[in-house]
């Protein structure tokens, strides 16, 4: 099978398309063919080697952990899936292989896609959506009636962590460019900030919850937004720490696949939306790296693999 892999830490071209053998299933282990899969900052992180302390991999390694696929067969006592089930999941960063042909998955990571669920919507949730309700929910403790600002609120996390504090009932801010203007308001922002404007972000205060996806300069401006009590939480700086009365707080995505089926039916529902950035065939996966890398997708990025 056709599969992303690295031999070694680097630069975007490590990454070499290889022709590598189909996994061999373990217990509790479900085959899948991989029919699209989406790309995170993280897959990036890892190909550099910045991840190593946190999701240690051995080499070779496939890149990839957000897939949706189709069910080729299960290991023994398997009861939940069967051959032909639409299906997506997480990998562990650790063991990756999303960029493939196939993956050979724990079971307990998979859930059912709606039928009116595209694949590449499907590999657009695990990781984005999942982090968002996590950030919003699990660790910022949104509730009705608070204010949250939303850092990059066009990209990959932005897009959903917008729609589902709206849904809670938050007030929403959002920093975006100037073109996705009309596509945060679309997606539910009350207010759209263009983050090239740093006054705008020095004249807002108020701030219930801060959801940081940038990092620096722009976690340390968004200090001054938030009111006595309230929080920031980061996905990019694990070392923040509270400061003065404010909670600073790093998460990263537990991957659970209750919440990801959950995710699915509100997508199902049509009460959530999934803005996809561009889709690129296995052969071309560089194009998708790349574009992840250049910091400016409108959503997510995907990499469609098969049908």
């Amino acid at each position: 099978m056709k599969a992303l892999t690295i031999r070694q830490f680097g630069l975007l071209s490590t990454a070499c398309l290889e022709d590598v053998a189909v996994p061999t299933l373990a217990a509790h282990q479900v085959l899948v063919r991989i029919t699209a899969a989406s790309v995170n900052p993280l897959d990036l992180k890892i190909l550099a080697g910045q991840k190593q302390a946190a999701f240690p991999v051995n080499f070779p390694y496939t890149l990839g952990t957000d897939f949706a696929g189709i069910v080729e067969t299960t290991s023994d006592g398997i009861t939940g899936f069967k051959r032909g089930d639409r299906v997506a999941g997480r990998l562990n960063p650790t063991a990756g292989g999303a960029f493939a042909e196939y993956t050979a998955v724990p079971a307990e990571l998979l859930c059912h896609i709606p039928a009116s669920v595209s694949d590449e919507q499907a590999s657009a949730l695990p990781t984005a959506a999942g982090t968002a309700r996590q950030a919003l929910f699990g660790v910022g403790k949104l509730i009705q009636g608070q204010h949250v600002l939303i850092h990059a609120g066009a990209g990959g996390v932005g897009s959903f962590a917008v729609q589902l504090a709206k849904q809670a009932g938050a007030y929403v801010i959002a920093t975006a460019s100037t073109r996705n203007v009309d596509l945060i308001r679309e997606l539910g922002a009350d207010v759209v900030l263009d983050y090239h404007d740093e006054e705008l972000l020095q004249h807002l205060q108020g701030m219930h919850l801060v959801l940081d996806t940038r990092g620096g300069a722009t976690l340390e401006r968004s200090w001054a937004t938030v009111r006595p009590g309230g929080t920031i939480v980061s996905i990019v700086d694990n070392i923040i720490q509270p400061r003065n009365a404010i909670q600073g707080v790093f998460t990263a995505i537990k991957h659970d696949a209750s919440i990801l089926s959950d995710l699915l039916k509100e997508v199902d529902a049509k009460r959530l939306r999934v803005q996809l950035d561009s889709t690129h065939i296995l052969e071309l996966a560089h194009d998708a790296l790349e574009r992840v890398a250049a910091g400016h997708s409108r959503g997510k990025v995907v990499i469609s693999i098969g049908t």
